[in-house]
């Protein structure tokens, strides 16, 4: 395996540097499934920081690459447009038949509207008090784990913890809880990535989605207002009346946003102290160093690659004419290794001077609502980790999702050779 993933990273140097540059097309999912995509975007951010494919499986997109770039499309949401009617969030355009409005994928005022009424789960009070419940989990979870023996990381812990911590945010049934692991990976799916057999067989997974949580709806808005997401959006006037598509839209956001994030920077996490001894080996003398670590495992993977927009007006970006209905793809996982904006940006460091500088998140009235969340999570895992294990060894490749929106993980062998 090692000697195939070489030469298909070596292969993909020499072709992102020997291609015409209106040749290039980053977002396609193999670069991604392969990792090989890092020197198509280093060209891209050196020659064509703004940057136009005409051709691509999605069709025709620009590039955006370069950390303040980012930031410009980011913050001038009045001309890039996150509007699902114009195609959403993602490379690839929303479906027309299958639309899922979501609120991420709405611009002002719906967008704050709709956002308001979730983001007081997301509170540091909120966090605060979930800690204890958070970290108890976790250490069931990393106690349950065997020693000596290979096994899927991805499995038994990123996927473990963080389907049981949106069981908890939803008050899902506990015992389907990973029905919404199954969910978050059908809603984000590339066609041709075997997660289902046709674009019809997603459809129906996605109407038992609806189905499942417009039960769980039914419930909630005939009982007593509680603190759980789908409670706030039953209850609140600006959403308890939206269609069953805009619901579905957003469990659907919000399942992707506390699966996605979180548990592909648990994986990735560990890749990055695996393939960085001499960062494990300051991480074990210095545990105190954790806070500071995780926002440069979440800049480091970058689990959403990219956030999408389209213009809704002509406009000059980078020196670049973008016209209206152009797709604009924000390529985070570039920006976060920009080195012009971030020092030392292909280098993992878990004490860097600024750490939480990076674009995993976001930027302006889109930044991550679940951002505290995803950190404190992380935060916990590792602080539960460095008290049990001396350490953790990959052995072997993982097998990352074939996607360019969501930077992901299906598998990973790990084996702990011991407890402290």
């Amino acid at each position: 395996m090692d000697t195939i993933l070489q030469t298909d990273r070596s292969y993909s140097a020499a072709e992102a540097y020997s291609l015409p540059l209106a040749e290039l097309d980053p977002g396609h999912p193999r670069l991604f499934q392969a990792n090989t995509m890092w020197p198509y975007f280093e060209r891209l951010r050196a020659e064509a920081p703004v940057h136009y494919t005409p051709e691509s499986m999605f069709g025709p997109y620009w590039s955006v690459t370069k950390y303040k770039d980012i930031l410009a499309v980011e913050a001038n949401h009045e001309v890039f447009s996150s509007d699902w009617s114009l195609g959403g969030i993602t490379i690839r355009d929303q479906l027309k038949d299958f639309p899922l409005p979501m609120f991420i994928a709405m611009d002002p005022p719906k967008h704050d509207r709709q956002r308001d009424v979730v983001s007081p789960m997301f509170t540091a009070a909120n966090m605060a008090a979930m800690e204890a419940s958070i970290r108890s989990r976790a250490a069931e979870v990393l106690d349950k784990l065997p020693i000596g023996e290979t096994f899927d990381w991805v499995d038994r812990v990123s996927i473990e913890l963080t389907t049981q911590m949106l069981a908890i945010l939803f008050d899902f049934p506990w015992e389907d809880r990973r029905k919404l692991t199954r969910w978050s990976d059908v809603a984000t799916a590339h066609p041709d990535s075997g997660t289902n057999a046709s674009e019809e067989a997603r459809q129906a997974e996605l109407t038992e989605c609806l189905g499942y949580f417009t039960r769980l709806w039914n419930e909630r808005v005939n009982a007593a207002p509680k603190a759980d997401l789908i409670s706030m959006i039953a209850h609140a006037d600006t959403t308890r009346a939206m269609d069953p598509r805009e619901l579905l839209g957003n469990v659907i956001l919000l399942i992707v946003g506390g699966n996605d994030t979180t548990r592909n920077s648990i994986t990735g996490g560990l890749i990055a102290l695996s393939e960085n001894p001499e960062q494990y080996a300051k991480l074990r003398a210095d545990p105190g160093l954790v806070a500071g670590m995780v926002p440069e495992m979440i800049r480091w993977q970058t689990p959403i690659a990219h956030m999408r927009r389209t213009a809704k007006r002509d406009i000059m970006l980078g020196g670049q004419q973008i016209r209206a209905g152009d797709r604009v793809v924000m390529w985070y996982v570039s920006g976060n290794r920009d080195e012009e904006a971030i020092p030392d940006a292909n280098r993992f460091i878990i004490d860097r001077a600024k750490p939480k500088k990076h674009l995993s998140f976001g930027f302006g009235i889109h930044r991550c609502v679940g951002e505290r969340l995803a950190e404190m999570q992380l935060r916990v895992v590792w602080e539960e980790i460095l008290a049990r294990f001396p350490g953790i060894e990959v052995m072997g490749e993982p097998r990352r999702v074939y996607s360019s929106f969501v930077k992901g993980y299906e598998t990973l062998p790990v084996r702990i050779a011991a407890r402290l």
